[in-house]
């Protein structure tokens, strides 16, 4: 059996770059693979989360699940806080991992910056209960972008640093799933920065609530060089703005950046947006329209979640057990 487990963080503000790099392969997926999908909330309060926007934001992740086309019915949809044995997991992996494999996580150094005495120790361990989350349901695969493949092979150290202290193979050693081309969009404003929902700036980026109009204003707006469109992909190094709009493109159009070149290299960028704004529209529109219906119905999304967590729990939960045996915890009750 294949199975993936995968989530998003509810911080709120999901913009084209979760959709294009995260959630859009997770629909895909769901036809080989038996998925399980979770909005990781234990995750985002390693930063401060306002509790109310914590509880809005969940839901909204949820519903852009459901709005890309996840099947909650034959894949699980639920919230990590809700099946407790992503802690009790994860506290057992603080235990196997080392402090030297945590110190080599390059994300807790950029996400902590100059300020990494002031971080939270729920940061710095972050990436044990990342891999509580995929080995509790013993998941054979793991869609991951470029940001987090550092993270997926500590989670491999940690299954085969278990499996070998205690000589019995509970945990698979998961493998990747490399997303294809555009895994990494950039600021609209800034083509050396990635996209993100934290950027002072909303022209920076397009999120799934954005109408048509507001969508055509940023792309319009986004930032470009004088130069016609690249005519190859060699360019592209020199010229990050314009190497993100064409891998952008290529993306929602599902061909390779050297198509779109064949297609629009060398002309002005002013065409090349009109073409890109008409694809974002069509390909965005119905995301973000069912969103907001899911949103309005947060008695549904709700209810995906509960029966989510029963299912993930089911699993989970045996899963625990015969960890909490191999470790040696008596059981007495």
């Amino acid at each position: 059996m294949k199975r993936i487990f995968s989530g998003v963080q509810p911080t709120g503000n999901l913009h084209l770059g979760n959709y294009l790099g995260a959630i859009r392969n997770f629909a895909r997926l769901q036809n080989d693979y038996e998925c399980i999908y979770c909005v990781v909330d234990m995750h985002s309060i390693t930063m401060w989360q306002d509790p109310a926007e914590l509880h809005a934001n969940t839901r909204e992740v949820t519903a852009a699940y459901l709005a890309a086309g996840i099947d909650p019915e034959n894949h699980i949809i639920f919230n990590q806080s809700q099946v407790p044995a992503h802690m009790g997991l994860a506290w057992i992996f603080n235990c196997v991992a080392r402090i030297g494999w945590l110190n080599r996580m390059t994300q807790f150094k950029e996400k902590a910056g100059k300020h990494r005495e002031n971080a939270s120790a729920g940061l710095y361990i972050y990436p044990t209960l990342m891999a509580a989350d995929i080995l509790l349901y013993k998941a054979t695969h793991v869609p991951v972008g470029d940001d987090q493949k550092q993270h997926l092979e500590l989670t491999r150290d940690v299954a085969q640093k278990f499996n070998n202290d205690f000589g019995r193979d509970v945990f698979p050693i998961v493998e990747p799933l490399i997303y294809g081309e555009a895994t990494r969009v950039m600021s609209l404003r800034d083509g050396s920065k990635k996209m993100s929902k934290s950027d002072p700036s909303d022209y920076s980026r397009i999120t799934f609530t954005d109408g048509p109009d507001e969508i055509a204003q940023k792309i319009r707006k986004a930032k470009t060089d004088p130069q016609p469109i690249p005519q190859s992909t060699d360019e592209f190094t020199a010229r990050p703005e314009a190497a993100n709009l064409i891998t952008i493109f290529a993306s929602l159009a599902d061909i390779s950046a050297d198509e779109v070149l064949r297609d629009y290299g060398g002309q002005n960028f002013s065409e090349f947006k009109k073409a890109l704004t008409d694809l974002a529209v069509e390909k965005l529109g119905h995301v973000g329209q069912e969103m907001q219906r899911l949103t309005n119905d947060p008695g549904y999304v709700d209810s995906v979640l509960k029966n989510g967590a029963e299912r993930a729990d089911a699993i989970a939960q045996p899963v625990l057990q015969e960890v909490y045996e191999t470790v040696g915890f008596l059981n007495v009750r």
